[in-house]
Order: C-alpha cells, then structure tokens, then sequence
C-alpha cells in the first residue's frame, strides 16, 4: 500500500490530522500505527495472497468478540473497529483492511530472550483457548485449510522426493532420510486425530512470541494477530510454542551447534501453558501434551525441504540453500526435544 493509498483508507475511517508510521515485525500483513484527532490506531491490510477470505477472518473475529463480551467482558481481546459504514473490514482497491485501538504503554517481543516472557506468552495463549471452552468452534471458517495437516505435508513431501531428480535431491538426502526415519510422528498425529477424546477447540495456530501484546512490567496483555485463529487441535498452540521459544537461536541458524533446549524455557511453557489450560482438558490431551512439539517441529522441518524440492516456491530464498538450512535446523532441533521429553 502506497502513501496515497493509505490515506484515502484513513479517510474511510473518519480520523483527521493522521500520521502513519510503519510497523515492520509482521510477516505476513502490512501493518501501520495511525496518529489521528480521535486516538492511536492498528491498521493492517491483510495479505490476501494468504488468506484468500478476508471476510472470514473479520467473521471469525467478531464472532468470537461478541462471545466473550458476554462470558468474559473483563478479558482484554482485540476488537476490530467499523468504518465509517460500521463495517469492520474495509476493502479498498481490491485490498482488505481492519483496525483495531492501539493499546497504550504495550511492545511485542520478536524472540524469547527469558523464561518470564515464555510463562507469560504461554498463560496467554492458555488463557484465550481456555475461555473458549464452551463456545462451539466449529462455527468458525477455517482461514487457512490444512494448515496443521499433517498427513497432507508429508505426502507433499513424499511426492517431492519421488518428482525431482536434480542436484537439490542429492544435497537433500541425509535430512530426508533422517526425517523419513521419523515417519512414526505422522502415525501418531493421525492416532491423535482420529481418537474420540481429540476435541475440536479455537486455536490460534501461530503461537510466536510476537502475537502477545506485553505491558511495561513484562506482563502478558493480550493475544493478538487472529488470522489464523480457527478450529483446531490442542498439538498446534503449544507444539509451535515449543518450535518457536525453546531454541537460543532462530530457524534460519546454520551452525547447528548453537541450537539447544533451554530447561528453563521449557518449564515455562508447561507451567504457563498446561497450568492455566489443565482444568478444561481431558486425560487424554494432557496424555499427549509434549506430542504437540514433535508434530509441530517435524511438520516445520518437511515443510521447509518441500519448499526446497520445490525450488522455493513457498517460502522463497534470500540465500543459497536457504531452506535446506531451516530445515536441517529443524531437523536438529526435533531430535534434542525427543531427547528433552524421554
């Protein structure tokens, strides 16, 4: 989105003397912190080359919004605000957008540097699923179809290894090996699903530190970013969790060395986690809690060497190999946390 652009979206939102300034953490959307007469506000386009239903994710949203302002009206969750049409998505020039207030004296965190931000994020996390326990999940659109989908991965990857026959197979070969050694995961992920004490529940699919809002003490706020926020299974939140926190170093780290299972990391999570969720699960999920790593890191690491088979279709490359290394990564990181749960 151009500058013009964004102000004729501003416009569509009724704030006068507005400044934007771009916000640079997110991924996936463009997101702006709008200055204007009538307050600070989020505004974010929403990638539609992702999420191809913008409109779903503003239903899913707003359905869950007007739930918990019934059973929760005390828990902080970020509400879209209309435009001037009292609409809580706004297209313009086949683009989408939604605003939300801005929450003063709030910052994001791009990694987990301690295990106070890890508790935190993960009673978050915790906190939004817990609260809805009792609404139906299966009233939501799913924004993202498959995206968990285990089997669905490792088919792709599986084809991937079949359809090329170039050098990238060759430099590929000790990781795919390795990971199809690790097969048994994807038998367990469907024993999962396939188990009648699986429950369906909200997810938020994309549990990243950076999708919490903390205040000036360190303290969890709020869960944000909802676009991947549908039904689900309980693996998905805190396998990413455990994907993204437990490692000192990001997925795009080649000397795998460096990569680790911070103790106090993990305690952490399961603490913050399983502690505040533990009363609205069953025996069999809380069974099954340190499955959700294993299926969450393997899933990640199939998927980068897909995309590599691939010719970085998905992901693309800033370097050489680029998702050879993310998943070679992966793939290290996948077999200390088998060791950490034995």
């Amino acid at each position: 989105m151009n500058e013009q652009e964004c102000k004729e979206v501003i416009q569509l939102y009724g704030w006068n003397n507005a400044s934007v300034t771009n916000i640079n953490s997110g991924l996936i959307n463009h997101t702006f912190k709008i200055t204007s007469n009538e307050g600070v506000f989020i505004l974010q386009e929403i990638n539609t080359a992702i999420f191809q239903q913008p409109k779903w994710i503003d239903e899913n949203i707003c359905l869950i919004a007007n739930y918990l302002q019934k059973t929760a009206p005390n828990y902080l969750f970020t509400v879209p605000i209309p435009n001037l049409n009292g609409d809580t998505i706004t297209f313009f020039n086949h683009h989408a957008f939604r605003a939300f207030l801005f929450q003063p004296n709030s910052h994001t965190y791009l990694v987990v540097q301690n295990e106070n931000e890890a508790l935190e994020a993960s009673k978050q996390f915790a906190q939004f699923t817990q609260h809805l326990n009792s609404f139906n999940a299966r009233k939501l659109h799913i924004t993202l179809p498959h995206f968990h989908n285990l089997s669905l991965r490792f088919a792709d990857f599986e084809k991937s290894l079949r359809e090329n026959n170039s050098e990238r197979l060759v430099l590929a070969a000790p990781a795919a090996n390795a990971l199809l050694k690790m097969n048994n995961i994807v038998n367990r992920y469907e024993a999962f699903i396939a188990h009648p004490d699986a429950m369906i529940r909200v997810m938020h699919h994309d549990t990243k530190i950076s999708n919490i809002l903390f205040n000036e003490k360190g303290e969890g706020l709020c869960v944000i970013d909802l676009d991947t926020v549908m039904p689900g299974y309980l693996f998905s939140d805190p396998g990413d969790m455990f994907r993204t926190y437990l490692s000192p170093v990001s997925e795009e780290e080649a000397d795998l060395s460096k990569i680790y299972i911070r103790k106090d990391i993990f305690e952490a999570i399961e603490k913050g986690y399983l502690g505040t969720i533990k009363s609205a699960l069953n025996s069999f999920e809380i069974d099954n809690f340190y499955l959700s790593g294993e299926i969450l890191i393997y899933m990640q690491a199939i998927r980068f060497l897909t995309d590599f088979l691939h010719n970085d279709r998905y992901y693309g490359e800033k370097y050489p190999n680029q998702n050879l290394v993310r998943a070679e990564n992966q793939l290290r990181l996948l077999e200390l946390y088998q060791e950490a749960i034995c």
